[in-house]
């Protein structure tokens, strides 16, 4: 448990008249919230929030998961070099993507111009279209970009488990 976060979970137990033995019937489940962060993220346990259930508990991101970077280091049992460099191509992944939301809120502020008229603008939507294969390139070369700097980042087995997480879908790209 953080250590923050220790009086807040002792004031808790003692408001469900328990003690802190966490079966009091406080909260939705009876737990008083003592089980959102009873293991913890990176520990096992389910983490915290509405998105439990999902991906245990690390949500959904940018890169499949809510905390992306804390999540593989966790799965793949990183070292702190590793982490570092994961940090920097998860960052750089990241900024990509922010881009082509960009470049997608464009080109459809773009198709919407080619439509507005009293004729339909080709060239317009020609662009527009054209904008979103560019940027669908970019985001597939940053994409096996990543990929690739990851397969050289990690060992034999942490390759086998990156690729399990990805072949079942826990993992999106």
């Amino acid at each position: 448990m953080h250590p923050a976060m220790v009086s807040w979970w002792r004031s808790r137990q003692e408001s469900c008249g328990d003690g802190g033995g966490g079966g009091g019937g406080c909260g939705p489940h009876g737990w008083g919230g003592a089980r959102q962060w009873a293991g913890g993220y990176g520990r096992g346990g389910q983490g915290g929030g509405s998105d439990e259930g999902e991906g245990e508990g690390f949500g959904s991101g940018a890169f499949g998961v809510r905390r992306p970077l804390r999540f593989l280091a966790y799965k793949l049992e990183l070292d702190e070099r590793q982490v570092g460099e994961l940090a920097r191509v998860l960052d750089e992944l990241k900024t990509e993507r922010a881009q082509a939301e960009v470049d997608r809120r464009r080109s459809l502020s773009a198709f919407a111009d080619a439509v507005a008229g009293d004729t339909f603008d080709d060239a317009r939507a020609k662009q527009a279209a054209g904008q979103r294969v560019a940027t669908a390139e970019r985001l597939r070369d940053a994409v096996t970009s990543a990929l690739g700097r990851l397969h050289a980042l990690l060992d034999k087995d942490q390759r086998e488990r990156l690729a399990y997480l990805i072949r079942t879908g826990v993992l999106t790209l």
